[in-house]
């Protein structure tokens, strides 16, 4: 069995269990059946430590560490994060194609509307949210979509800008089956976290028994969002397997068969070779 974490942040993972030794965790999390993971950029101030971290496990580095998870990479600018600040499409263009680890860089985001933490209708992050489309599409690479309080506006944003010609990804799902419906009919993949394992997901719940099965993913989220039985600890990805087995509970199917799945998923919406 292979579990592929489709959402990590790396960089921010506590350490702690592990002696405070990055690599420690990556050997753990391999022989824990984690075998890939997307580490997702915030911001670009801290990408450049991100991808230092994570260097010796990236996909396109042919010194990669043996028996520890491939890494890939996605960069872009939360929708929370530099308030106020806008990046025009070609910059995220020029940033992802120079970048030294450019063979690793497989997504754009994560970005999107987020109005629980920003006020409704934020002519910024709109336009920060537009230019992250328009820079996947002239990447070819698919987008990551975050959204909290602005599930409408965020799908109107996607419609518009014809979202479907990149394809991308829904994050930590916790939406409705609308909003779903909305994103599987652009092409969209479906991810979901810990959330999905909270007792006051029953709702969540009833839409991940909805989505295909060729369209659904599991991720962590990492350091947030930790599943049942560590919820309110810190996360990291090895935790994937809780999600994975809450998913497979609810479609009937085993744990082997959900990670083969949302795995190969994974695979196909990041457009990876094998």
């Amino acid at each position: 069995m292979q579990l592929f974490d489709s959402h990590c942040h790396l960089d921010r993972v506590e350490l702690d269990a592990f002696d405070n030794d990055f690599d420690r965790f990556m050997h753990t999390a391999w022989l824990e059946s984690v075998t890939r993971m997307l580490c997702v950029s915030i911001k670009p101030s801290t990408w450049p430590a991100m991808t230092d971290l994570v260097s010796p496990y990236l996909s396109g580095n042919a010194d990669r560490r043996a028996e520890r998870p491939e890494v890939f990479l996605s960069y872009g600018l939360h929708p929370t994060d530099d308030v106020g600040t806008v990046i025009p499409a070609e910059e995220l263009v020029r940033a992802i194609r120079e970048d030294r680890h450019a063979d690793s860089i497989v997504a754009v985001g994560e970005t999107g509307l987020d109005y629980f933490h920003c006020e409704k209708g934020e002519r910024w992050q709109h336009d920060r949210f537009v230019h992250h489309i328009e820079a996947a599409k002239a990447v070819d690479k698919p987008v990551i979509i975050h959204t909290r309080g602005a599930p409408g506006d965020t799908m109107d944003v996607l419609e518009r800008e014809h979202a479907e010609d990149c394809g991308g990804v829904m994050h930590c799902f916790a939406e409705d089956w609308d909003t779903a419906r909305r994103a599987l009919d652009l092409g969209f993949y479906i991810s979901f976290s810990g959330i999905v394992t909270f007792k006051s997901a029953a709702s969540l719940r009833e839409v991940a028994k909805k989505v295909p099965g060729d369209r659904i993913l599991v991720e962590t989220d990492s350091p947030y969002l930790s599943p049942v039985p560590y919820r309110g600890k810190p996360n990291n990805p090895i935790r994937v397997r809780h999600v994975a087995e809450v998913l497979a509970d609810l479609r009937g199917e085993s744990l082997p068969e959900m990670a083969a799945r949302t795995r190969e998923n994974t695979r196909r919406w990041l457009k990876l070779g094998s």
